[in-house]
């Protein structure tokens, strides 16, 4: 089972490392980071870099799509590599999937029409301007297709998504071998904009552009 995750030029780090810790523990699971081409790919602050080990056209029938997100989305929405690539491989994966601002990506390559998807917070609203049905949840399945919110959201969804590639005993072997119970000094709310501060809710609405792109 091969596992492809996207990523580009100024990505989320743990966009797409919290979904590979999960997803590379799956039995027979074989992961590839692939990007427009090989090479380092830098995270959005440029002090951490993957290497991509294939290039799109290197990796034309993943059976599962995970696709990353980060203000360097913004320059892949055009017609080009990216959207055609994802066009073609969702013809033949078994799951396509996204964290973050991915799920832009996905509908941009309009693959999310009529679908239920979600995103960042800060993007949401992007969703509908795409065709798809913006949802405000923590990941959301419409079919084959899993979209997480936010940056952390990605290893809820991956866990998801271990459930129904190999069961539930797989998925909680791999949350507990991950050790994955989160308990933020500040409980929950904060995390969330619905229950958040105002003032750090607005403070962050005001850099939205700064943080997006």
């Amino acid at each position: 089972m091969q596992i492809a995750i996207l990523v580009f030029d100024r990505f989320t780090a743990l966009d797409a490392v919290g979904p590979y810790e999960v997803l590379s523990r799956l039995p027979g699971a074989e992961v590839v980071f692939t990007a427009e081409s090989r090479g380092p790919v830098r995270a959005e602050t440029g002090s951490l870099a993957l290497v991509a080990d294939a290039a799109l056209d290197e990796v034309p029938r993943p059976d599962v799509v995970v696709v990353a997100g980060g203000p360097g989305q913004g320059a892949c929405m055009a017609p080009g590599p990216v959207l055609s690539w994802l066009r073609a491989v969702d013809a033949t994966s078994a799951h396509t999937t996204s964290v973050c601002t991915g799920s832009l990506l996905l509908a941009a390559a309009g693959l999310l029409v009529g679908r239920r998807a979600t995103t960042h917070w800060l993007a949401i609203d992007q969703l509908a301007d795409l065709g798809a049905i913006p949802v405000h949840e923590r990941f959301v399945a419409d079919g084959k297709y899993l979209t997480a919110a936010g940056v952390s959201a990605g290893m809820d969804m991956a866990l998801s998504l271990a459930d129904r590639i190999a069961g539930e005993q797989v998925a909680r072997t791999i949350q507990l071998g991950l050790e994955y119970a989160p308990q933020p000094p500040h409980g929950v709310a904060p995390g969330c904009a619905a229950t958040a501060a105002p003032a750090i809710v607005e403070g962050l609405r005001a850099r939205r552009r700064q943080i997006l792109t």
